[in-house]
């Protein structure tokens, strides 16, 4: 299929204090969700300054990326849907739909699939596509990508720096610790998410040479009956330390942006549980416009467009 544009999806997020609630009621719509943990997650978005990063960080790397398809030969316009905030899903199909495009090359910005991740982002574009009718663009999705090279590299290149603010002697003996968002256990079963995760953890372990490593789910949003992913990013620090660990090093590798799970369920939630067990706790940057990370998104769509 030859496109004529590229369509980046994310999660998206409020850009303003005001805009924190009916964000969240966005977000858990249909779902039963307690409100105390809405109530909690409102808090955390008031503490990182009452906004999220993420819609800011997408529409960079949508910058970036639109200038490395220039480079690469493939220059084509570059759009940003939201699945839960502005820019939605279904006005940017009817902004490419209004300026002419027909055949589009998607990407969903989150590394491993689960319904979360990705069945809610397409089924929300065929939504929108029937919506559209006829004047719908055709939307092609990119490959997986959880263990491209230049992913896997991007990820490594932010964990050695992580590393190396850790004292030489402690280095080698340190744990690095993966993150990715934790989902119901019934969620996880029925899609590749906990083997993709796995997959990505353990590349870029392979490529820092680095044996000590592990994988903690965070963010957990249920109710505490329903059983989730685990072991929970605080109880794997505190079970580093039961072992004898001096250090962690946490990398955020099921997400490609420092958004509110990355600047308070770790820099703050976290490294709290780290500071109290006398812990060493370094956090590695999530993705975010990496050079290549960037180069790696206009290769899978280049191959999607092509």
């Amino acid at each position: 299929m030859t496109a004529d544009a590229v369509l980046l999806i994310a999660f998206g997020g409020p850009t303003r204090p005001e805009e924190i609630e009916p964000f969240l009621a966005n977000v858990v719509r249909g779902r039963a969700v307690p409100p105390e943990r809405l109530a909690e997650v409102a808090r955390h978005y008031h503490a990182i300054g009452g906004r999220s990063p993420l819609n800011a960080i997408t529409f960079a790397q949508a910058d970036k990326l639109r200038t490395a398809l220039v480079d690469a030969g493939s220059p084509l316009p570059v759009y940003v849907g939201m699945r839960n905030w502005e820019p939605y899903i279904a006005d940017t199909l009817a902004r490419m739909a209004d300026e002419g495009r027909r055949r589009a090359a998607g990407l969903i910005l989150a590394p491993h699939a689960t319904e979360a991740s990705r069945a809610r982002y397409t089924d929300a574009v065929a939504q929108a596509s029937a919506a559209l009718g006829t004047r719908a663009p055709v939307i092609r999705w990119a490959r997986d990508w959880h263990t491209h090279p230049l992913f896997i590299a991007a990820a490594a290149d932010l964990a050695a720096a992580a590393l190396a603010r850790l004292a030489g002697e402690r280095r080698a003996a340190a744990v690095l610790v993966f993150t990715a968002h934790s989902v119901p256990r019934t969620m996880a079963a029925g899609s590749p998410y906990e083997t993709e995760i796995a997959a990505s953890a353990r590349a870029v372990a392979e490529r820092l040479g680095h044996r000590a490593w592990q994988i903690a789910y965070q963010s957990r949003s249920g109710g505490p009956a329903e059983p989730w992913l685990e072991p929970d990013v605080n109880d794997a620090l505190r079970a580093l330390v039961a072992a004898g660990t001096r250090d962690a090093v946490v990398v955020p590798i099921g997400f490609v942006a420092d958004h509110v799970e990355v600047l308070y369920d770790l820099d703050v939630e976290a490294a709290a549980t780290a500071h109290a067990a006398k812990l060493g706790f370094v956090r590695a940057p999530a993705v975010n416009d990496h050079p290549l990370f960037i180069r790696m998104l206009a290769e899978v769509l280049r191959e999607a467009v092509q």
